[in-house]
This record gives C-alpha cells, sequence and structure tokens, in this order.
C-alpha cells in the first residue's frame, strides 16, 4: 500500500531523461506512486512503457485538447495500448479556451473530448480531465451523458481552480478533482479544499510543472505530492497521516 499517490504527473517528458532511475528510486524511497498521463499517442505510449518497467507507476492514454491541435485520435493505435493492465485512465482530455478561441476551436475539441468519452465508457476506465477557461462547456457536454452510461461515466477534474459550486456539480456526475502544489503557495483555493468531502479529493504534482514550496522553481517530481497532501491537511485542519491514507484510498478506488 503506498503512502501517497500523484495521480497525474508526466514523467515521460525529456526533462526526466537524464536522471529516471533517481526520480523513481525517490518514488520508493517515499513510499510515492504515480499515474504517467500522456496528452498524445507518443507520449501515452512512453507512460505505458514507463508503467510496465516500474510497479509504482501507471499510466493514462489520451490526447490534450490544445497541445496539438492537429492530432486525431487513432482508435485502433489506442485500442492496442488499452489494452495493457497497467493502463489505469483515459486522457489527459477535456477543453481548453484559454490557449485557443472557443468560437474558432470549440468544435474540433468538442469531438475529439467526445471521442475520448466514448473510449472511456466503452473500456470502463475513468477520464483524466483538463479543463482550462472550460468547465462550463465540459459540464454542458458531461451532465447529460450521465444519465446514459451511469456509473461507467466517471473520473477526475485534474489541477482544480474551479469554484465551490463547479466542484460540486463534478461530484454529482462522479467526478473527483484533484490539486497540485499551487496550493502551497496560494490561498485561493482554500475553500474549495475546505467544502470538499475528503473523498473526493486527488493529491496530483503535474510534474514536472509547478513544484509545490520548497521547491517552486524547480523541476517538479512525483515523490513532492507529500507537499501538496501536507498542505491539503493543514487547510482542512485534520490528521496529516489520516488524510493522507484516504487520498491514497481514493486514487486506488479511481483506478479499481
Amino acid at each position: 500500500m503506498p503512502k501517497y499517490f500523484d495521480v497525474h504527473s508526466h514523467l515521460d517528458t525529456s526533462n526526466y531523461a537524464g536522471d529516471m532511475d533517481e526520480v523513481v528510486g525517490r518514488l520508493r524511497a517515499t513510499g510515492t506512486h504515480t499515474i504517467v498521463v500522456g496528452t498524445d499517442l507518443e507520449s501515452s505510449a512512453k507512460g505505458v512503457n514507463l508503467a510496465g518497467r516500474h510497479p509504482e507507476i501507471y499510466a493514462s492514454i489520451g490526447i490534450h485538447p490544445v497541445d496539438n491541435p492537429s492530432a486525431s485520435w487513432d482508435i485502433l493505435k489506442f485500442n492496442k495500448l488499452i489494452s495493457n493492465p497497467k493502463v489505469v485512465a483515459v486522457g489527459e482530455c477535456g477543453m481548453d479556451f484559454f490557449h485557443q478561441d472557443k468560437l474558432q476551436d470549440y468544435e474540433r475539441q468538442r469531438k475529439l473530448f467526445l471521442a475520448q468519452v466514448e473510449f472511456a465508457v466503452e473500456h470502463d476506465k475513468p477520464l483524466m480531465l483538463h479543463a482550462r477557461n472550460a468547465y462550463e462547456e465540459i459540464l454542458e457536454i458531461l451532465e447529460p451523458l450521465k444519465n446514459t452510461y451511469g456509473d461507467k461515466l466517471r473520473g477526475n477534474v485534474h489541477f482544480f481552480t474551479g469554484s465551490k459550486e463547479i466542484a460540486r456539480r463534478f461530484f454529482n456526475i462522479g467526478f473527483t478533482i484533484s490539486f497540485t502544489g499551487v496550493i502551497t503557495f496560494t490561498h485561493d483555493y482554500d475553500e474549495v479544499i475546505k467544502d470538499t468531502p475528503l473523498n473526493m479529493i486527488m493529491s496530483e504534482t503535474d510534474a514536472p510543472y509547478v513544484s509545490p514550496v520548497p521547491y517552486r522553481g524547480q523541476r517538479n517530481e512525483p515523490s513532492y505530492v507529500s507537499k501538496v497532501v501536507k498542505q491539503i491537511a493543514a487547510i482542512r485542519g485534520e490528521d496529516e497521516e489520516t488524510v493522507s491514507a484516504v487520498l491514497v484510498n481514493n486514487a486506488l478506488s479511481m483506478i479499481g
């Protein structure tokens, strides 16, 4: 049983090319497990390969909404990847109207997202959602689909920055929310963290990005997720070990 669980990292990137063994060693030393999240076919395949070599690592496969606007959903190739038992989720998928104009890009993103929603439901996997300036748009798609797909439609909203009201709408359709190291250097999300049932919260790093204090400004890595867990416990005024155990259980329940 892991002590900490980082549900969203990008260990497949070149940021770790020079010291992957050491990074994985720190995972083991801290009792941390992580999900390496793909943003396209190539990174998804790298994540699956990493997961196959390390028991502490799992993979999520998918296509990010805006990283590469020319990327298309190749269901045959993703079907091959999802047959691997270490693949536990579909994504990073969703919508993003911070980096792309909604009027120009909505339909492309919607089609790409829906293809991955259907794929996840077909394979009974949770979604790993990316949502930036797009919570309403994603909920407008997912809320009606909940009536169609029921419990098979589920997942986690990664790097959550929305309101308590938006969070509750996601909870109502079976989605958890996760927080990054950002919460160690801003209080913007304290009220959401206090308001959220503990069984609906996940911890993540989004490594190599947004390192928590005291590593801010350095490359992030999954073993630093303990700082996120510590801050969640502090914000809620709860025992850190208890919070850590619940968050690990949340992650293990999601990946089934």
